[in-house]
Formats: C-alpha cells, structure tokens, sequence
C-alpha cells in the first residue's frame, strides 16, 4: 500500500508549468492554479486538465462549460505567487486579461494560452478530469518562451543558461 505522505513527496519531484486555469460567470472571473494539464491530441487540438473538486473554481468552470489555461512565463513568479495567494475575482487584480471566442479570461502575457470548450469530464477521484476542445491558441508573448515551473512545493524557473545546457545534451 502506497502512503500517502510518500505520494506527495513523490509528486513534488515532478516538475510542471504552472497554469492559469479560469473562467468567468454573470461578470465575475474565476479561477486557479494547476499543474495537471497536459495536451492530449492534435486532431482535434485538445487538452487535459485536471481540477480538483475542491477548487473554489470547480463547480464554476463545469457550469460554464468553457475555460482558458495560460502558461506563465518565467518572468511571471510575483503575479503567480498573488494569483495563488488570493481569492474570487482579486485573483485577477494586476495583470491584462483578454477574451478570445469562448470568453474565458486569458493572461494578456502568457507564454502561451488556450481558449478552450469542455468535450467531456470523467471522474478522477479527488479531480475532475476535463477533456478540452482547443479554438484558439494566443502566443502573445515572444520574449516568453520559457514557462515558469513548479517543483518542490515553490515556483521555479531555469535560467537561460540553464536552459541552454539542457537543449544541448
């Protein structure tokens, strides 16, 4: 039987980019942060992400059927740490959103975001497992092209030339 306490630490060994996941309803955004996101297929363009049904967001996000995920750069570690820190709609306070089709908030300076429909939910325990039709995908930050990672309980970035040596080997 695997403990739990050896599952958490096994999991904050895994490093993944931290995401925006959000949402908006009758006016008020929504949201959170997640690392349970990944893609999925290319035909169609699709994600997975994967939210826990404890999230404040949750509920709001299945009813609206619509998300946006925007990666957050590297340079981006003081607006995620507020992001996290805050609740409802102050987590929206200080930084630039824009709308695509769906109407899902989008971090005006993501590294990347997705505007995104809900194709299918399943049940993944303690999450919900959210099955994402991609409509349009927002590069709007060139100089962004490292994201910004969580690992070990904290935010981290590489540096570039750590990032360097890491496409080198």
């Amino acid at each position: 039987m695997i403990r739990a306490d050896d599952f958490r630490e096994a999991m904050q060994r895994f490093a993944g980019p931290v995401t925006a996941i959000t949402t908006i309803e009758n006016g008020i955004p929504s949201g959170l942060m997640a690392t349970a996101v990944c893609s999925l297929s290319a035909e169609p363009p699709s994600l997975i992400v994967c939210v826990n049904k404890t999230a404040s967001a949750h509920d709001t996000i299945l009813r609206q059927g619509f998300l946006g995920v925007s990666v957050l750069a590297d340079t981006q570690m003081a607006f995620a740490n507020h992001f996290a820190r805050a609740k409802g709609p102050d987590r929206f306070e200080g930084a630039l959103w824009c709308m695509q089709e769906t109407g899902a908030p989008l971090l005006a300076d993501a590294s990347v975001a997705f505007d995104c429909r809900i194709a299918q939910t399943h049940d993944g325990f303690s999450h919900t497992i959210i099955v994402a039709l991609i409509h349009d995908i927002l590069l709007p930050n060139s100089n962004a092209d490292r994201c910004l990672l969580w690992h070990r309980k904290g935010f981290v970035s590489l540096t570039a030339q750590e990032a360097e040596n890491a496409t080198a080997e």
